[in-house]
């Protein structure tokens, strides 16, 4: 046949497992669309929801995460 052989997709940043920043929790498939990102000094980082809820003020006054 003249079709050409599909190659199994590469996992994607968003199948990447990512870790809270603050309290450590874990999402094995990625960041979930609850969870928050933060870039600070030029690295991404990840906080779950509880941690996002908790410094909630903090985030929107876009303070870095060393400051909460």
């Amino acid at each position: 046949m003249d079709q050409p052989t599909p190659h199994p997709a590469k996992p994607g940043p968003e199948d990447q497992p990512v870790v809270c920043a603050r309290c450590g929790a874990r999402s094995p498939h990625g960041a979930p669309p609850t969870w928050t990102c933060s870039v600070e000094n030029g690295a991404r980082q990840f906080f779950c929801v509880e941690c996002a809820r908790a410094n909630l003020r903090a985030i929107e006054g876009r303070l870095d995460s060393s400051w909460w």
